[in-house]
């Protein structure tokens, strides 16, 4: 969750308000995808696309400090995760480096020696996405494993669903394939790995949801998804398929949806795993 590469257009930006969205989103997350990891003591990992660095330092909690290298792009979004992982006396833990997503910032050294490759909400921001798994395979010794986790943003429900919001979730997609990315890239991450010779070993979804029995995390995941609508007014808004009154209609119903009793939301998200050969 960061900004990408430059032949890629992240649409979030990385201002205060969307660093606060991505942390909170940190938090419902990573707890869960860790779990997935399956990460053992002593492993060497590279993270790429670290954003604000949380998932890169739970990684390395597992692993050990120091043996997890975390690659940005965003220098805002490196600054932030250096502030945040001194705040939690856990500065050494991760080796945050500047650079691009399909041009890894690695030594000589360091190529084909990794245990692990992963990328979360990378894929769907970059326009070769190919490339950034390609490096990936790379970057890992042979045997190691490469994960991608992304979206497939048609894998969204509420239920009920309130006026107008599948309209404008399909709008939010068209601001995507406008900039030449990807709003489906989830669907294809076998696919991806499999193109960049890796063997693919693993496909499932993590799920993400919640009820109105579980305000807390019912409210946090609504609060997330009007923040990320909001952030990308302008750009659905030049898609010129809705006006300025049907958006904010929108977002009123689902700030009022997120009181009913019988809300829920369910999301997937595409999560795949593969092994480079040899080992």
């Amino acid at each position: 969750m960061s900004d990408p590469t430059p032949a890629s257009h992240y649409l979030h930006g990385t201002d205060p308000d969307e660093q606060d969205r991505l942390s909170r989103l940190n938090g419902v997350l990573n707890e869960q995808c860790l779990r997935e990891l399956g990460l053992a003591a002593g492993q060497r990992v590279l993270d790429v696309g670290s954003g604000l660095g949380q998932l890169s330092r739970g990684m390395a909690r597992l692993v050990g400090p120091g043996r997890v290298v975390g690659v940005e792009r965003s220098d805002a979004q490196l600054d932030q995760a250096r502030r945040l992982a001194a705040d939690d006396h856990e500065a050494g833990a991760v080796d945050f480096r500047r650079g691009d997503a399909a041009r890894l910032p690695l030594r000589d050294d360091e190529w084909g020696t990794f245990d692990l490759a992963h990328a979360r909400f990378i894929l769907e921001h970059v326009t070769d996405p190919a490339a950034v798994v390609d490096a990936m395979v790379r970057a890992v010794r042979p045997g190691g494993r490469i994960v991608l986790a992304d979206d497939g943003h048609d894998t969204l429900r509420l239920w009920p669903e309130p006026a107008g919001f599948g309209r404008l979730w399909r709008c939010y997609q068209r601001t995507y394939d406008r900039v030449g990315n990807d709003p489906l890239v989830g669907h294809r991450l076998v696919s991806l790995l499999h193109q960049a010779g890796a063997t693919p070993v693993r496909n499932t979804w993590v799920f993400f949801g919640g009820c109105a029995g579980q305000p807390e995390l019912l409210h946090a995941l609504a609060d997330n998804l009007v923040r990320i609508l909001h952030g990308v007014r302008g750009p659905i808004l030049d898609v010129g398929e809705i006006d300025p009154a049907f958006f904010d209609g929108c977002l009123a119903a689902v700030r009022e949806w997120q009181t009913r009793p019988d809300a829920t939301i369910w999301y997937a998200v595409s999560w795949a795993e593969g092994r480079r050969p040899g080992g």
